[in-house]
């Protein structure tokens, strides 16, 4: 599996990605496009892409089946959205992202990640909690369609 930096070229495939995934933090295309632009408080934007695997077929790029958008806020990062295809979850895939994440993070000398998840996400919230976040508070009624608890986590680098 390659992560890589995206590029404007994969919003199509992110916002695929992401209205497969019902807890995803849903965006417009614009609000993608500007994470992309000159200014941008966005720090990262990776994407998962599985290797090619016909050798002959050696022009041709891998799937993106997976992504991590990131806010660079002073000594903090923000995971804002992450996304991993269904056909490519209990992979490793998410903690290999948010692994990738961590590493940009301490290179801006960055002191934690945070970021909020539904309630209802167990998946995510067992990766978060695996990945070595900690519960720091909850949002009440943050979510919407349906009204849902944001839980905080936190990890600090």
């Amino acid at each position: 599996m390659l992560i890589r930096s995206a590029t404007p070229a994969d919003i199509p495939v992110m916002i695929g990605l992401e209205q497969q995934c019902v807890t995803a933090a849903h965006w417009t295309e614009e609000q993608y496009r500007q994470v992309f632009q000159p200014g941008s408080a966005t720090g990262v934007v990776l994407v998962a892409e599985s290797p090619v695997t016909p050798a002959s077929r050696p022009d041709t790029v891998g799937e993106v089946v997976g992504f991590l958008v990131a806010r660079h806020l002073a000594a903090e990062w923000e995971l804002e959205n992450i996304v991993v295809a269904p056909t490519a979850r209990r992979q490793g895939l998410g903690k290999r992202l948010l692994d990738a994440l961590f590493s940009v993070a301490r290179e801006t000398n960055g002191g934690s990640v945070f970021l909020e998840v539904r309630e209802s996400s167990a998946a995510a919230r067992t990766l978060y909690e695996r990945a070595g976040f900690e519960q720091t508070g909850r949002r009440k009624g943050y979510y919407t369609d349906p009204v849902e608890d944001a839980v905080l986590y936190r990890c600090a680098l």
